[in-house]
């Protein structure tokens, strides 16, 4: 018996690994977050599958639930929106599990970030604007953020920042950010990435309140950075003719001769 972990992706029910797909059909028990993953998916599910939406669970009775399909040797597939490496409170569970000596394994799923950036078109990482993702939040009531990890902080590198679970409290966010990315900084408000309802605002931090207005939730994804939306950047080295490659050798003398 074993519990498989399974990022359910940002909400298309499409946009989950095959792996995740056959895992889900090969589980005779599901356990699913009802509030974020879409019913869709359960659709996966063998007949007769025992399916439990876990949104109204405490984790004790989410233990319970796996610790009950255990004894009888049934493998549960236990769905968490977006990937489980992020904000999916994965890891409490795993460690009950491995304190009560139930096996699981993880398959990871597609990120509301990566979602939101696809359908903004972007490429977060741009050459000579930037080269790192910080992936962030505010506190909440959930969970609060450690010492030093603050929006203010993070806005000190310049790095494109995809901040989840705030847009709440969009003016302190708009107040953190503007001192260090400048009132002109693009920024890009997706909610519910990838579903068929899903929304998108661009604007500036200094229009982004005016814009976003009161029709956001928070289920939203901010990002912000001078990479959003940008047209003046350096190309890539990767695809420069005179760029000397295992696979490209150019010149007299290539770095990987005879490959």
């Amino acid at each position: 018996m074993t519990v498989h972990f399974i990022g359910a992706g940002p909400g298309a029910p499409d946009l989950i690994t095959i792996r995740g797909r056959d895992l889900i059909a090969a589980c005779p028990v599901c356990l699913y977050a009802g509030s974020l993953v879409p019913e869709a998916l359960l659709a996966h599910c063998p007949p007769g599958a025992r399916i439990v939406n876990t949104a109204p669970l405490s984790l004790d009775q989410i233990i319970g639930e796996i610790a009950t399909a255990h004894a009888a040797g049934q493998d549960v597939a236990r769905l968490h929106s977006g990937d489980l490496s992020v904000w999916s409170a994965m890891g409490e569970q795993l460690r009950r599990l491995r304190e009560i000596g139930i096996p699981y394994d993880v398959t990871p799923g597609v990120p509301s970030f990566a979602a939101a950036a696809a359908t903004l078109g972007a490429e977060l990482t741009l050459p000579g604007i930037a080269q790192s993702v910080i992936l962030t939040r505010t506190s909440g009531r959930a969970s609060a953020m450690p010492e030093g990890e603050t929006l203010q902080n993070f806005a000190r590198t310049g790095a494109t920042l995809a901040i989840h679970l705030s847009v709440h409290v969009l003016d302190r966010v708009v107040a953190d950010l503007t001192p260090h990315y400048g009132a002109d900084c693009p920024v890009a408000v997706v909610w519910r990435a990838s579903w068929p309802d899903q929304r998108v605002v661009k604007a500036t931090l200094a229009t982004l309140e005016t814009a976003v207005g009161a029709e956001m939730e928070r289920t939203a994804l901010i990002l912000v950075g001078r990479a959003i939306g940008a047209e003046d950047f350096d190309e890539s080295r990767l695809y420069a003719g005179d760029y000397d490659r295992r696979y490209r050798p150019v010149g007299t003398h290539p770095r990987f001769p005879g490959t």
